[in-house]
């Protein structure tokens, strides 16, 4: 498995998913928005290349994490080197949620000439889209940090070939049928 460029790994958070959960902050981000919580990880020079094994060995560690979050700087700009490692964790029973700086509809562009970034999208159960805008930032959203940001369903959204809501509600939050 080729090397992730990583900024940094959070072990236990509560703030970046649902549930207890293994943060993976990637480095590299073309987007630097102004304000962004994570302005270190923007060089894609930054960072370091961890073996996803490596990845896996930490987040073995903790057997009450419910799964990974992969976020930044910009996961999607590394979806081919990300795939294995997200693979890993389904075979775990884990769960990935998946932060971009890209929306939904720059996805699907992106996905006709990189078949990887929809493939992380179909493994992702939660994705979390949109540029940071600082002038919409609000501390009281669960898991986005501005206004504009959506938490989306990403498997209903490909297929319906729109963003599609993630209805915690009516979502019943299992790892097995993403495994499947």
């Amino acid at each position: 498995m080729e090397p992730v460029q990583v900024a940094g790994i959070v072990r236990e958070s509560i703030v970046d998913g649902p549930g207890l959960r293994f943060v993976l902050f990637v480095q590299g981000c073309p987007h630097r928005c102004p304000g962004c919580h994570n302005p270190q990880t923007h060089d894609p020079a930054g960072g370091s290349p961890v073996p996803p094994e490596r990845i896996l060995e930490e987040f073995d560690k903790n057997p009450l994490v419910r799964g990974m979050t992969l976020s930044g700087g910009e996961p999607v700009d590394q979806a081919e080197r990300l795939l294995p490692l997200c693979d890993e964790v389904l075979r775990r029973g884990k769960d990935l949620v998946l932060f971009t700086g890209y929306t939904f509809e720059e996805l699907l562009k992106l996905g006709e000439g990189r078949p990887a970034v929809l493939s992380l999208l179909l493994k992702c159960r939660l994705l979390i889209d949109g540029r940071f805008v600082e002038a919409q930032k609000d501390l009281s959203l669960t898991f986005a940090g501005s206004r504009n940001q959506r938490l989306l369903d990403p498997a209903a959204s490909l297929r319906a070939g729109r963003a599609v809501a993630f209805d915690f509600q009516e979502n019943i939050w299992d790892t097995k049928r993403m495994a499947d």
